[in-house]
């Protein structure tokens, strides 16, 4: 299995728009940040988790060749604004397969209506099948099978996934006790961390190292990182034996 890192960055990206803060203005491309995305490339399926507006880039950058299944983890903008440019693989694929929450779904249909339209639909407009994903119910990819894992941004009910022995969450606050028993002691944990400070719907650094202690991981990735975080190298220095930053463009093999 295959992990390629699309995005590791928060809702606005490292550099922030107009910032003058000294981790946007790094040198660093580590410090670099779109937004937060995750391609899994199995010997059954070719998966990604969330396409925000970056996708396109994103797709580029990593020379993906097809979606099998796309998966969502919840409808914020930063994890589905770029839904529209699945085109090129609908135009080499047919309709490309979505999985989500209902509600999810319920809201790409409202902001895309173009796209899941069937009648009258508009020339190059790409077209998708709507799979819901429930709690409790894994499914399949391509034979791969894929376990939702229940968890919570502030109030908002947010699905995290787990395949084989990877694990991927983000924009978590809190999870209950019977969601992290599906994903204890699986081999690699990637799971959001915005920045040192308390915030209401993501994860801390002392909240998220406390989370790790629970599900007991081999290896660890944090993302969905915040430019208030600090530097990548600081950050890395910061954190304990087996728990790494991860960056965009990071290839990763279980």
């Amino acid at each position: 299995m295959k992990i390629y890192f699309l995005g590791t960055g928060t809702s606005q990206g490292i550099p922030v728009i107009g910032s003058h803060h000294s981790v946007c203005l790094s040198s660093d491309k580590k410090d670099n940040r779109l937004r937060v995305s995750v391609w899994i490339e199995t010997e059954d399926a070719s998966i990604v988790i969330d396409c925000g507006p970056d996708f396109r880039q994103q797709m580029l950058n990593s020379k993906c060749p097809k979606i099998d299944g796309l998966l969502f983890t919840h409808e914020h903008a930063d994890h589905t604004a770029g839904l529209d440019d699945i085109r090129p693989f609908f135009f080499k694929q047919g309709a490309i397969a979505i999985y989500a929450h209902e509600r999810v779904l319920k809201n790409l249909e409202r902001r895309f209506d173009y796209i899941f339209q069937t009648e009258n639909k508009y020339p190059g407009a790409p077209s998708v099948s709507e799979n819901e994903v429930v709690n409790d119910q894994s499914f399949t990819v391509n034979n791969e099978v894929v376990i939702p894992v229940n968890a919570y941004h502030g109030s908002l009910q947010v699905f995290g996934y787990r395949i084989q022995d990877f694990v991927y969450l983000t924009d978590v606050k809190t999870m209950e006790a019977s969601e992290i028993e599906k994903i204890k002691g699986c081999e690699v944990l990637v799971v959001n961390c915005l920045r040192e400070e308390p915030h209401n719907t993501h994860f801390n650094l002392e909240e998220v190292l406390h989370f790790i202690s629970l599900v007991r991981p081999k290896t660890t990735y944090l993302t969905h990182i915040s430019h208030l975080f600090g530097f990548h190298e600081e950050i890395q220095k910061k954190l304990p034996e087996n728990v790494f930053v991860a960056y965009d463009n990071l290839e990763i093999n279980i």
